[in-house]
């Protein structure tokens, strides 16, 4: 993928709402309903494995199920 698609990706996957809109309306699973979407927080995405080499993901995301 070129850097200009991968900038525009990431750029728009940046976004809670748009993350949040795009799991609601592409995934048909109803446990989805049951996530806390408000809690939605970018995480790092550069981090050493378990065997020692950098790693570099592009956006990752964590959220709460409702109610833990």
């Amino acid at each position: 993928m070129s850097k200009t698609h991968d900038s525009s990706y990431k750029f728009l996957f940046s976004n809670p709402e748009l993350v949040r809109d795009l799991i609601m309306g592409f995934i048909p699973d109803d446990w989805l309903h049951s996530l806390d979407y408000a809690t939605l927080e970018k995480v790092p995405g550069s981090y050493i494995s378990d065997d020692f080499q950098q790693r570099e993901d592009d956006i990752v995301w964590r959220v709460k199920v409702g109610g833990e």
